[in-house]
């Protein structure tokens, strides 16, 4: 990582501020590494700013203009236009959107240097916070706590890395090459020459490294936090619901459930006795307010940040009827299925036109931009449970009542709950939470995730990057209508076609030798 790493030595930026808020980070003192530590108050303040580092990426030369990489918006944009549910509209998503990225081109060179920058963020913090411990600075309890806020950031990243760069773990197990993992925080060239040669290893060692980062993160997380904190700051909810997410990646249904079964009760109504996590009564509770019961980790944002181009997710998504940008739109290809009942709400109440398109309305602040971005919901961790428990008994009636409970929010008009007689096989019942999927986390960045780690699946394989629309052919409301078939100009690309994954950036390989050798293939 010699390139991505010497760019990003750092003394770790403290920020001296009235309060902790994760979004107060405009730095007005700058400590050294050494003294961001020497004091409780520092070790807090520096904690904080590992998740700007989550929040707040750039691009490549531009340490000015927040691009919101990873996880300030990046995760959300790069994942539905990874996928076929929006259609793009501007140009600023293109090079995803049709898959000509190479090693040189923007969005993926710089989610690969933004999360390797995150990683060693959160290294320096992990030695920082040890350091302190130690030095009897802040108690183990305290210490072990921020330790699991900073493995908690180091695998989401790890994981959505995998996602990207990796093929999936069904391919092969986890056999195919995986992430580099790095566990030294480098903050000098010295340090950085020590793990240039560091190689790719497989992807089940990426993962068994995030499991790793994760269970530990349960043991020593607070179960909760006050205020937007309980959303904005890891808890030990916030790391069950990403083994949920974790383990479905891997094709693990026993884990899902067994991880899942310590936030969801066993029967509806669905709550969470760690967290206390609900869903709301209504499919606008989520995004009507950032710190809802069934949000359980987001990264915050606030009308302080530099928020710019795409960290703004109202603004880049949003319809150009309330003021936002509209760089890319709900697509018929999701719109006209048929399984998306026509009475639901959630046609109505989480869309807005422009009166040619429709739009997500999720994310609402179209002025201030201070919507948060979501990392995981509770509305997901019931889906992944329902899908895992749908795999193990086929026609399993919690799997239904889990779809149920999500469903049935969103119910108006002629549409109904689904029984168990709706469905002929558990084949059935499983694309079917996997329909619901589609709907309820739309808008979220999900839509790729998904296809990837359903690319070995023989019932439910999309077969590589699916087939897109182009913006001119979606061109009034009328394409949009449930049954018709949508216009796929751009071509789907298989799933052995070098395109299906992103390369490594080109600087990096020229400057890592294992890397060069192991860069993926194709490019």
């Amino acid at each position: 990582m010699k390139n991505f790493l010497n760019k990003y030595i750092l003394t770790l930026l403290v920020v001296i501020a009235a309060s902790c808020d994760v979004t107060d980070l405009h730095p007005v003192n700058v400590l050294s590494e050494s003294a961001a530590f020497a004091t409780a108050a520092n070790v807090e303040l520096s904690v904080v700013g590992l998740y700007d580092a989550a929040q707040s990426g750039f691009y490549e030369g531009n340490e000015t203009n927040d691009r919101g990489y990873i996880f300030g918006a990046a995760h959300i944009e790069q994942g539905d236009m990874r996928g076929e549910d929006f259609v793009l509209v501007n140009v600023f998503y293109d090079l995803t959107y049709r898959a000509t990225y190479t090693p040189i081109t923007a969005n993926n060179v710089n989610y690969w240097s933004n999360g390797f920058r995150i990683i060693n963020v959160a290294n320096l913090v992990i030695e920082g916070v040890t350091g302190a411990i130690a030095a009897g600075t802040i108690t183990a309890e305290a210490g072990n706590a921020y330790l699991g806020e900073a493995r908690l950031i180091r695998a989401m990243t790890y994981h959505t890395l995998a996602i990207n760069f990796s093929r999936p773990y069904a391919d092969g197990n986890g056999s195919k090459p995986g992430i580099p993992i790095f566990t030294k925080g480098n903050n000098s060239a010295a340090a950085v020459d020590e793990v240039i040669n560091t190689s790719r290893g497989t992807v089940a060692d990426t993962y068994a490294f995030i499991l790793d980062d994760l269970n530990f993160a349960e043991q020593n997380l607070p179960e909760t936090r006050s205020g937007s904190m309980r959303v904005t700051r890891a808890t030990k909810g916030a790391a069950i619901a990403l083994k949920t997410r974790v383990y479905l990646h891997m094709g693990d249904w026993n884990n899902v459930i067994t991880e899942g079964n310590k936030i969801v009760s066993p029967a509806a109504p669905f709550t969470s006795p760690i967290g206390g996590y609900a869903l709301g009564a209504s499919v606008e509770t989520p995004w009507a307010d950032n710190n809802s019961s069934e949000s359980i980790f987001s990264m915050e944002m606030s009308s302080v940040d530099d928020l710019n181009t795409n960290s703004a997710l109202a603004r880049m998504i949003g319809s150009p009827s309330v003021g936002a940008r509209g760089e890319y739109a709900i697509s018929p290809i999701i719109w006209n299925q048929t399984f998306w009942h026509a009475d639901d709400l959630r046609r109505t109440l989480l869309v807005k036109t422009n009166g040619i398109r429709y739009f997500t309305h999720k994310y609402r602040d179209y002025t201030t931009w201070t919507d948060f971005a979501p990392i995981i919901r509770y509305a997901e961790v019931l889906l992944n449970v329902a899908e895992a428990e749908s795999r193990v008994l086929p026609l399993s009636p919690r799997a239904l009542a889990l779809m149920n409970a999500i469903r049935d929010r969103a119910k108006a008009g002629t549409m109904t709950s689904y029984t168990i007689g709706d469905f002929a096989t558990g084949t059935d019942l499983t694309r079917a939470i996997l329909q619901e999927r589609r709907i309820e986390l739309l808008g979220e960045g999900s839509r790729w995730p998904d296809i990837t780690r359903l690319s070995q699946d023989p019932n439910f394989s999309v077969g590589g990057i699916p087939a897109k629309m182009n913006a001119a052919d979606v061109n009034s409301l009328a394409v949009y209508s449930i049954g018709a078939t949508p216009v796929k100009a751009i071509d789907a690309i298989p799933y052995n076609d070098y395109r299906y994954l992103w390369p490594i950036p080109q600087l990096e390989v020229l400057r890592n030798p294992t890397l060069k050798a192991e860069q993926n293939p194709g490019y």
